[in-house]
């Protein structure tokens, strides 16, 4: 999900330079000027910005604080918050002025006397609830924190993925991992990406697959005692000739309450894949040229 940005357009000049310095360094970033189109309907697209966010950085400049825009989207980061019982709204002050009641408890990006210092803060804020290799996945009680590495085996490209599930009321906890490994041409297509600078896009194309097969067959483990399952499966693109190669181990930790536990491992690949693309910042213009000029060739 992408980075909401409230600001007032006398503050535009120092806006354009946050939204270029957070799009370098890999942020999603929502900024009307770059979303809005002739013809659009302002009150809705920002609406469904702000709730499909994930964080409302609001500038505070004496112009900001004054603009009933900028209060209404401040009101509703704030009824987030409650909502969501999280950090959504990230304060980032770029002069002296009255700071809203509701923001004074909260610490600050400063950037008054210095932008690099101010970026930094914002950085290490957004890196928390921003990262596409690791999340926290909350349904129904049950609360699902993952992460993902990646690297080489025997000049193979590989994914894995952990999950750990645990929720109110369960006494266990249970541990996923999941393992795709690339053949040769599936291996080459994400060098491909990376050679372009894009290899965040590679990652998240094998998780595509990896979401597509759990739709597609079901992978759910069953979980009967301590002792650990395991499942193989495979996914391929014959007619590109790529093929992945999918090995699940999963187990039980903590209480046994006598029952058995199914674990539906293609839910966690949709929701990591869900999350991979809500959370994957959009592509420059320059990027996308090689995109797609990528695809073309692939």
């Amino acid at each position: 999900m992408p980075i909401f940005i409230s600001y007032s357009h006398s503050d535009e000049a120092f806006v354009r330079k946050l939204t270029v310095a957070l799009v370098k360094n890999n942020a999603h970033v929502w900024v009307d000027t770059w979303e809005l189109n002739v013809g659009d309907s302002i009150l809705n697209k920002v609406q469904e910005a702000i709730q499909e966010a994930s964080a409302l950085l609001v500038v505070l400049s004496k112009s900001s604080v004054q603009s009933e825009w900028c209060k209404r989207e401040l009101s509703a980061g704030l009824m987030r918050e409650l909502e969501e019982k999280r950090v959504v709204l990230l304060p980032v002050l770029i002069e002296h002025c009255k700071i809203p009641m509701f923001l004074r408890e909260k610490k600050y990006a400063d950037f008054r006397v210095n932008f690099k210092n101010g970026l930094n803060s914002i950085l290490d804020a957004v890196a928390r609830i921003t990262n596409a290799s690791q999340g926290r996945i909350v349904k129904q009680k049950v609360i699902s924190d993952w992460s993902s590495d990646w690297g080489y085996n025997h000049g193979l490209f590989e994914m894995h993925f952990t999950i750990i599930q645990t929720g109110e009321g369960m006494p266990f906890t249970i541990l996923t991992e999941v393992s795709v490994r690339c053949n040769k041409m599936a291996t080459q297509r994400y060098e491909a990406y990376v050679a372009q600078g894009l290899g965040w896009l590679g990652r998240l194309a094998v998780t595509e697959h990896l979401a597509n097969l759990g739709r597609q067959k079901d992978l759910r483990v069953l979980l009967q005692d301590s002792f650990p399952k395991e499942l193989r499966a495979g996914a391929a693109d014959t007619k590109r000739g790529i093929a992945y190669d999918i090995q699940v181990r999963c187990r039980r930790l903590g209480v046994d309450n006598g029952k058995d536990q199914l674990v539906s491992v293609s839910n966690y690949l949709r929701d990591i894949r869900d999350h991979m693309r809500g959370v994957a910042r959009k592509p420059t213009t320059e990027e996308l040229k090689r995109l797609m000029a990528l695809i073309q060739d692939l």
